[in-house]
């Protein structure tokens, strides 16, 4: 095609009009994440405090600062704690649950699905202080039952490791059941024709799930998969907040709080800026190998 063809479609009547469509979102999108993007990522070179109207210029010294600091590490490593956990019960619990109620159990869809989607309405502060209640280890109901048994109930906001699990338990319980829902409705959508065929042949359950449950519904899983990254971690600032506020001794922090730690506590707005960009360039790094390496795999049907 010639260019000036070329740049005659490109700017016909019906081309603006699209493109006229689309300019809000663009704004929108320039708005609250562009300019917010390029703004911390210039901040990122300056020591800043939020009040002083000068900033000093550092260059690179705040992210030299950062890989020095162990608090850094100590982050990232919990960081990927919370990941993992969250990916195990998030994503992994509702497609196996999913697959059961589809296509094992069968019978009572409509409770279950009430049943695990109402927390995912309710606040996720009321959510957190309602665990700190129920998971008391003096007087709450958890203590009482295993005080019943003679067992007793470590301070978990306390404890370094068991902290991180029990956050990621109040965050999966908000967001549980809009997993469960999406999954289910992909691991509903594989012909059941194909199922009853493996039945017929003796097919184990675990082999129908991982052989053809599992990739039939893979647009559905890669989906979930980055919406528990992403979202994931975006909840699990809540309960650290109410409950915790990143102790013991950072051992609950992680990249997200710390970020507001620095900035909206310490007023360290510069490193601030800097430990976030290094956040988001390794979660982008982390998207770029989920489309290379789980992405190709996926069925998209017909």
């Amino acid at each position: 095609m010639k260019p000036e063809k070329a740049g005659s479609r490109l700017i016909n009547g019906d081309n603006w009009i699209a493109f006229s469509f689309i300019l809000p979102s663009l704004l929108v999108f320039a708005v609250f994440m562009f300019y917010p993007l390029f703004y911390t990522a210039y901040l990122s070179f300056f020591d800043w405090n939020m009040i002083k109207p000068v900033k000093v210029f550092v260059g690179w010294g705040n992210y030299l600062v950062l890989f020095q600091d162990p608090l850094t590490y100590t982050v990232l490593k919990n960081t990927a704690a919370y990941i993992a956990i969250l990916l195990l019960l998030n994503c992994a619990a509702p497609y196996a649950l999913a697959f059961i109620l589809s296509f094992v159990i069968e019978r009572g869809l409509g409770f279950y699905k009430s049943a695990f989607f109402l927390p995912s309405v309710i606040s996720l502060v009321v959510g957190s202080i309602l665990y700190l209640w129920i998971l008391n280890p003096i007087s709450g109901p958890v203590a009482l039952i295993a005080k019943f048994f003679g067992i007793t109930v470590p301070v978990w906001s306390k404890t370094q490791g068991l902290v991180i699990v029990v956050l990621s338990l109040i965050t999966t319980w908000k967001v549980f059941g809009y997993n469960f829902i999406v999954i289910f409705g992909g691991v509903a959508g594989v012909p059941r024709e194909v199922i009853e065929a493996a039945r017929i042949d003796n097919v184990p359950l675990h082999r129908i799930f991982f052989d053809i449950v599992l990739p039939m519904s893979s647009a559905t899983g890669v989906y979930i998969l980055i919406m528990t990254v992403v979202q994931g971690l975006q909840y699990v600032f809540t309960p650290i907040k109410v409950i915790t506020q990143g102790g013991p001794d950072n051992a609950s922090s992680n990249a997200i709080y710390n970020v507001y730690q620095e900035a909206f506590t310490l007023y360290r707005t510069g490193y601030a800026s800097a430990f976030a960009i290094v956040a988001m360039v390794l979660f982008v790094i982390l998207l770029v190998l989920e489309f290379r390496y789980v992405e190709k795999g996926v069925y998209y049907e017909n």
